[in-house]
């Protein structure tokens, strides 16, 4: 029902191409709404990406009009009711009222509708169960207008019936906490996740690290995972982090804040678990990370860990020979730490220069090139075989220590009057 909000204002909504499609589906006693995250953001007044449609009429006939206004219409989850709607390059998804007949904690068998009420109450939370129509008039059937107003986050009805419907709403719980939550998580909703916890087992790892990635990345996820630790939930998808502690993550959030880091999902995982490379790579095989992401893990847990006071040769050395991200990893982590130390401690304070004038080496630095090859060892008469490569890593290491000075006419002055084997 209308609260006497409107999101009128909002630049997005005078698309064209949105105000085409919502007239086109809007017809014949039909009624097409922008739904969720959208109306959500715009009443929070931050950035919109994604808009979504809901719709009364069928998938078959969401696409049947969307072509006739001149678009194209991909089935991309017609058994669910969504049709995207692609208007010269931009998609909006579009989606036909529902209600969830069958649940299984992963995914819900669904019936088409025309209930707008309904539809509103198997969503997930109040905030993400709005409503606006073409001219920006806000419908609101759960009370998540005044929620937002409140920066609450409540499930809507009963949160235990919301959780076993798909237990992937306990991490999502936490993640909408941390991007527009306030004050306290709402207790009935703590105590639901933290009862229904062991339904997590039943959702596949990919769901999982999606969700805490997007957690991650929130502008300060320090709040909501604290409470997830108290709820037990982080410990069950990261177990990792059970003996190590999360007390990092709050000097890493005010460094990023203070030195325009952008938000980092994977330095702030770094941050909740040990360097241990075996553990390390446990977790990545045990959440599917991505190839990149696992090598970032890996290169960050075998970096050497730099005092303050080290000098920039020898970070250069260690930068030549190890994982440069890794790397810039640590030394960011220890920068956080020591600027977090340093509010109640002098001496951390000249400790957090050290690492801020590593991390900005770290960060400048480019790997130089090695200027002699085998060929040039063959060139000298260096036989084929073993002594080619013993050699080669012999200067190597002695260019390595002299700075990356040895100039390529004294390296090869060395390998010719190195004695032949």
């Amino acid at each position: 029902m209308s609260v006497g909000v409107s999101i009128a204002g909002a630049q997005w909504l005078s698309d064209e191409r949105l105000q085409k499609l919502l007239a086109a589906l809007s017809q014949g006693g039909d009624l097409a709404r922008i739904a969720g995250g959208a109306v959500r953001n715009a009443l929070l007044g931050t950035s919109v990406s994604d808009i979504d449609i809901a719709t009364t009429t069928s998938p078959e006939e969401t696409a049947r009009r969307a072509q006739a206004a001149g678009f194209k219409a991909v089935p991309t989850g017609a058994e669910h009711g969504t049709i995207t709607v692609i208007a010269d390059g931009r998609p909006f998804e579009v989606t036909t009222l529902r209600a969830d007949v069958e649940t299984d904690g992963r995914r819900a068998k669904v019936a088409f509708g025309r209930d707008w009420r309904e539809d509103a109450a198997r969503r997930d939370f109040t905030i993400n169960a709005l409503y606006a129509d073409a001219d920006g008039t806000v419908i609101d059937y759960v009370g998540g207008v005044a929620d937002i107003e409140s920066r609450t986050l409540r499930f809507i009805g009963d949160a235990e019936t919301r959780i076993h419907e798909d237990y992937l709403r306990i991490l999502r719980f936490f993640r909408f906490f941390a991007w527009y939550g306030a004050g306290r998580p709402d207790a009935e909703g703590l105590k639901a996740c933290a009862r229904l916890k062991h339904g997590l087992d039943r959702l596949s790892v990919e769901r999982i690290w999606t969700e805490l990635k997007k957690l991650l990345a929130a502008p300060d996820p320090s709040r909501a995972l604290l409470w997830m630790r108290q709820a037990g939930v982080l410990t069950k998808v990261l177990p990792e982090s059970e003996k190590w502690g999360i007390d990092a993550i709050h000097g890493v959030v005010k460094a990023g804040a203070d030195l325009g880091w952008e938000p980092d999902a994977v330095l702030r995982l770094e941050a909740l678990v040990p360097p241990d490379p075996a553990r390390v790579a446990t977790l990545a095989e045990r959440l599917k990370l991505s190839n990149a992401e696992a090598e970032r893990l890996a290169g960050w847990a075998t970096a050497p860990r730099l005092g303050s006071t080290t000098s920039e040769a020898m970070l250069a050395k260690a930068l030549y020979r190890g994982d440069r991200q890794g790397l810039v990893d640590r030394l960011r982590l220890d920068l956080a730490a020591a600027r977090w130390r340093a509010v109640q401690d002098d001496a951390a304070l000249v400790e957090a220069g050290g690492y801020s004038r590593l991390l900005r080496f770290a960060q400048k630095w480019r790997k130089p090139a090695f200027p002699i090859n085998g060929g040039d060892l063959l060139a000298l008469g260096v036989p084929k075989g073993p002594d080619i490569g013993k050699l080669l890593g012999e200067l190597e290491t002695a260019w390595v220590e002299s700075g990356f000075t040895l100039e390529r006419n004294v390296l090869l002055e060395r390998a010719a009057r190195r004695p032949r084997s």
